[in-house]
């Protein structure tokens, strides 16, 4: 059994998240998916919380008609030590043989460990660019919409995801202070 894993933070999942896990699912029995960044939330480049991700991120995987019994979604805090970060990242997530990802650093790391690296599929990365996605929704763009399973959108109402992105932004999200 090949077991691949896919990185990402998902801020939010879109088509292009999907598409890559369907195409990656063609190379490996399993993958498992790492949500990166797990301890951010409510911040303009994380404004979402990992249980947040997670529900979204399935969600869509469902809506794409992934076979979830092949997919194990792992959360992850970042650690500030890259010379240790593979060490952090095994002590999360199951074995596994070859990663994907399209993250020139990430994959500078995992080569460094003796993994196999393989270019993530990508999809049109200008359109399906979770950072575009935000700006959209910032701009009250219904565009945004088409670039995320409805699934995910319909999620992204549901927690007032709009209007808390609108309130980071205009830097009204104040860290709490005890």
């Amino acid at each position: 059994m090949i077991r691949g894993l896919f990185t990402g933070r998902f801020q939010p999942p879109h088509w292009g998240h999907v598409w890559a896990v369907r195409d990656i699912l063609r190379e490996v029995d399993e993958l498992v998916i790492v949500i990166g960044s797990a301890q951010f939330n409510y911040i303009i480049k994380d404004p979402f919380t990992v249980g947040e991700r997670i529900w979204m991120l399935r969600e869509a995987l469902k809506e794409g008609s992934i076979d979830l019994s092949r997919i194990i979604i792992v959360p992850i805090p970042n650690i500030e030590n890259n010379a240790a970060w593979f060490g952090h990242l095994r002590s999360y997530v199951p074995p596994f043989q070859v990663a994907y990802t399209g993250n020139p650093f990430v994959a500078m790391l995992l080569r460094e460990a003796g993994i196999e690296v393989r270019q993530q599929p990508l999809y049109d990365r200008e359109k399906y660019n979770s950072t575009r996605i935000r700006e959209l929704m910032l701009k009250d763009n219904p565009e945004w919409e088409k670039l995320v399973p409805k699934s995910v959108a319909e999620i992204i109402r549901r927690i007032n995801g709009i209007e808390r992105l609108k309130t980071i932004t205009t830097g009204e999200a104040e860290p709490h202070k005890w």
